[in-house]
């Protein structure tokens, strides 16, 4: 007599039904394996769909120019004319800079300390720089290019001075200045975040010498790799190996595949939660073979084959590692959803991630059911009654 598909699964759901709660504990440790997987990969997935979305939103064309060091190591900088050279380039649709304001501080008050800056420079801004790193003003507005005492200051720098809104002075390079304006993070130029911007005009009565520091260029796309081999030359003709050209997408591509080893990591941690969980579902099924032989005697001397039985404790092995999977890969999917929602990125569950997770539960469950089936096929009817009174 042959068992079919649903006799199968009717038998092996049955030594499940009857121990619920080993059976859950059993289960859970694979879920907590699947789960782990399929979060870390969701969630690394949603980082990157996140990182694309910036990028395709501010532009991977964006190159910057600053100051390297001299054949001495000496500390070099960009002439003056640097800017308007850069902008006589073809494919250069945009170009601005900041210029550090070395001997400029900014505090809350004029009772601050000296010492206490935050770590917050003081840089001159061209009125074309919000559009040309792709920033924004999240608050008040942008510097004009008077020598009004107003600034505009970045993010983090806000928060470190404890400004929440424009209106309020702040005490910069011994002299009070009004902000205008908050900047939101800007990704492509993190300096800004950390900065007081101040119009070139009104740096000009602070002691400014004019050098720019960083020179933002955006350029057509498709000549990005072209005009980033002229820039060193054409910011600074005479001395050309003294100019640091970079893109700062690649900075955040960089950030991706650091993300991408720590992903690879993680996976390996989620696989040895698995390992762990495959040996609570073979420990499971060891233990139910041994409380069960009884009922594999009384199965064997009513006529059960050997394969009959094998099939049955394989069959429950892959139903209780299967549930465990299911289990986990729903949860993996949930945290994955939740932890993108809070970090406002789009969720992404690959659809991969959770076919591989559920096969490789019924590779776990083969090889954890596996031994205990051949086992229990093996025992004799007559002893296993024996054993059993």
């Amino acid at each position: 007599m042959r068992l079919s598909f649903l006799d199968v699964v009717r038998v092996g759901t049955a030594g499940l039904r009857t121990r619920p709660l080993r059976v859950v504990l059993s289960a859970l440790g694979v879920a907590i394996g699947i789960a782990a997987m399929v979060a870390v990969v969701g969630i690394s997935t949603s980082s990157r769909a996140s990182l694309d979305r910036s990028l395709d939103a501010l532009g991977t064309n964006l190159l910057t120019v600053g100051p390297g060091k001299s054949f001495f190591g000496e500390e070099s900088h960009l002439p003056p004319s640097a800017p308007a050279m850069v902008s006589r380039i073809g494919p250069v649709t945009s170009v601005s800079s900041t210029g550090r304001v070395a001997s400029a501080r900014v505090y809350r008050t004029d009772r601050i300390p000296a010492s206490s800056t935050g770590g917050i420079a003081v840089l001159a801004a061209l009125p074309s720089l919000l559009p040309t790193v792709g920033a924004a003003v999240a608050s008040g507005s942008w510097l004009g290019s008077g020598a009004a005492p107003v600034v505009v200051l970045g993010s983090r720098a806000a928060s470190l001075l404890g400004v929440s809104s424009p209106g309020l002075r702040v005490w910069l390079a011994e002299r009070w200045f009004t902000v205008v304006g908050v900047l939101s993070p800007v990704p492509l130029a993190p300096a800004l975040d950390t900065a007081a911007l101040i119009s070139w005009s009104a740096a000009a009565e602070l002691d400014f010498d004019g050098y720019p520091t960083t020179i933002y260029a955006r350029t057509r796309p498709d000549a990005v790799t072209a005009v980033a081999a002229v820039l060193a030359a054409t910011a600074n003709p005479s001395a050309p190996n003294e100019v640091q050209v970079s893109r700062p997408s690649d900075a955040l591509a960089a950030r991706a595949a650091v993300d991408r080893a720590f992903t690879g990591l993680l996976l390996g941690l989620g696989a040895v939660a698995l390992l762990v969980g495959g040996v609570g579902v073979a420990n499971t099924m060891v233990i139910s073979v041994l409380e069960r032989r009884a009922e594999i005697g009384l199965r064997r001397a009513l006529g059960a084959r050997r394969s009959q039985i094998r099939l049955q404790f394989l069959a429950e092995s892959l139903l209780l590692s299967l549930l465990g999977g299911l289990g986990g890969a729903l949860l993996g999917a949930a945290v994955t959803v939740v932890y993108a929602l809070l970090r406002s990125w789009p969720a992404v569950v690959p659809l991969w991630a959770v076919g591989a997770s559920l096969v490789a539960t019924l590779v776990v469950g083969v090889l954890a059911g596996l031994a205990p089936a051949v086992r229990a096929a093996r025992l004799s009817p007559t002893l296993a009654l024996v054993s059993a009174t």
